[in-house]
């Protein structure tokens, strides 16, 4: 996501505190679940296999099934013996849950080195950030009134709503829908904003069609790649990110996603599940998984599956479902694709207006949305370990840069960006749902004791969203093997908290 727009948003709240681990549950037949698979060691399954041996216990086995690398799109890639974030860079303050994993693993934040950020509308540098706040304050209400303090309110009343979430989950209550967990943090206002688009919220909050182009936009497009038409609740997911109070790892995001598989204790196996096969039983149905890996191909029978993969067509881990009625499909839905190209060389600051580059005084650029830009952001990155006197490369010597675009850059648009380069490196991510269309949320349930984490990312797609995603499956696969469904959609659950205290 992007750095920081200080003057625009600030949200200081609070949340309770994690749920301790429960007894082991048993089924109606006195016996626990016996073997859980988990497809994907991306943060949502890595999160999910901690949260389910919280919750089963120690006993319970928890295979962990990853075709490609721990860690999913959080990943990293090495310039000039240093590593970068190629893949998920950013951790929001009110991260709870992200932040009690690397609390319990023992890992530390990362340096936070200081630098500005400016618009750029193709001609000029429409919008900039200097050192002093209250200058910044002054020239954002110049420019766009008082659209950024409404801006700000309506981003803090969303949040300071989505934070009940962390007392809901820590006082053991699941939901078994998005839309069931969005209805009792929002009602249906929360609901409604997943349908309608960002754009429309705004507008209708007096915030100005100037301050959408030149502020909104820009956001929008480093943080998911796409426009203002993005659905509500999406683009408010990605403006609470938009602020000075974020954070990483040190040693790179992907470290929690192997620490939560270890301290799970799980069984990670490098594997592609090829097919899913539902197998009937007198007390509840199990699952055959069919896997191939470096070996060979086998199978294995489970109590529980989640399902912490995309299954939306040209992004699906192809796995096969067999057995189920009706028969199991791609989910509706496109994920939008998204190049992340890592450049080591000297950004051609006159491209900006900035001939001299001794003069250029930014560390990134997002860009308003025009036909005739080939990207939507540049930055000048720092490795995810930051020495003690690490600074911060000048525009006049070799830096590295992340630059976000649509489609990969070819030699012309590289040139125009960078006066020279050593090294170019290429990612292209489905990183996240191509949002506006009409397909609904997906599923959490998929069938008894078969779940389905990626659902999530529909409403919202962040780090966070994946680990609250997780501890809600973890919770709720819980609650229906032991079959306490008094702690599976409740509603007024302030309320009820209240009266437990």
């Amino acid at each position: 996501m992007v750095g920081s727009l200080r003057p625009l948003f600030a949200v200081l709240l609070a949340a309770g505190a994690a749920l301790g681990d429960p007894e082991t549950p048993v089924h109606v037949d006195g016996a626990p679940p016996s073997k859980i698979a988990v497809v994907g060691a991306g943060i949502g399954g890595s999160a999910t296999a901690h949260f389910l041996r919280q919750h089963f216990g120690p006993e319970v086995q928890v295979d962990v099934f990853e075709k490609g690398e721990v860690g999913g799109r959080l990943a990293t890639v090495t310039v000039n013996h240093n590593d970068y974030e190629s893949g998920g860079s950013i951790i929001h303050s009110l991260n709870l849950h992200m932040q009690e994993f690397v609390k319990q693993l023992g890992l530390k934040y990362r340096r936070s080195v200081a630098g500005k950020m400016a618009v750029f509308n193709g001609e000029e540098m429409i919008l900039e950030e200097t050192d002093w706040y209250l200058l910044d304050l002054f020239r954002l209400w110049w420019r766009y009134g008082i659209s950024f303090i409404r801006l700000q309110m309506w981003v803090e009343e969303i949040m300071e709503k989505f934070m009940r979430i962390y007392k809901y989950q820590a006082h053991g209550y699941a939901f078994s829908s998005v839309e069931e967990l969005l209805d009792s943090l929002g009602g249906s206002g929360f609901i409604n904003m997943t349908r309608r688009p960002l754009s429309d919220s705004l507008l209708e909050l007096g915030v100005s069609q100037r301050f959408i182009d030149e502020v909104i936009a820009p956001v929008m497009r480093i943080n998911y790649g796409q426009n203002v038409s993005i659905p509500a609740f999406v683009g408010a997911v990605s403006l609470s990110g938009a602020q000075n109070n974020l954070w990483s790892v040190e040693g790179g995001n992907k470290l929690v996603c192997s620490g939560l598989l270890k301290m799970a204790n799980a069984n990670l196996l490098q594997a592609q599940v090829d097919s899913i096969a539902l197998v009937q039983s007198a007390d509840s149905p199990q699952y055959e998984l069919s896997f191939t890996t470096a070996a060979g191909t086998r199978s294995e029978l489970y109590d529980i599956v989640v399902l912490a993969t995309p299954l939306q067509a040209g992004i699906s881990s192809g796995i096969q479902f067999h057995g189920f009625t009706p028969p199991f499909d791609e989910r509706p839905g496109n994920y939008h694709s998204t190049v992340a190209t890592i450049v080591h060389g000297y950004l051609n600051t006159s491209f900006f207006g900035f001939p001299d580059p001794r003069l250029f005084p930014y560390a990134s650029i997002l860009t308003t949305e025009l036909p005739d830009l080939f990207f939507n952001s540049v930055a000048s990155i720092c490795p995810v370990n930051i020495s003690t006197g690490y600074r911060r490369k000048q525009p006049q010597e070799a830096g590295v840069y992340k630059v976000f675009s649509q489609g990969p850059l070819d030699k012309s648009q590289l040139k125009s960006l960078f006066r020279s380069y050593y090294s170019v490196q290429v990612t292209e991510w489905q990183a996240y749902p191509h949002y506006g269309s009409s397909q609904g949320l997906p599923p959490v349930e998929l069938h008894p004791n078969l779940y389905y984490l990626n659902g999530i990312e529909w409403a919202g797609s962040a780090m966070e969203m994946s680990s609250v995603a997780a501890k809600n499956i973890a919770l709720l696969a819980y609650h229906r093997w032991s079959r306490q469904m008094d702690m599976v959609d409740q509603k007024d659950l302030m309320h009820r908290i209240k009266t437990e205290l």
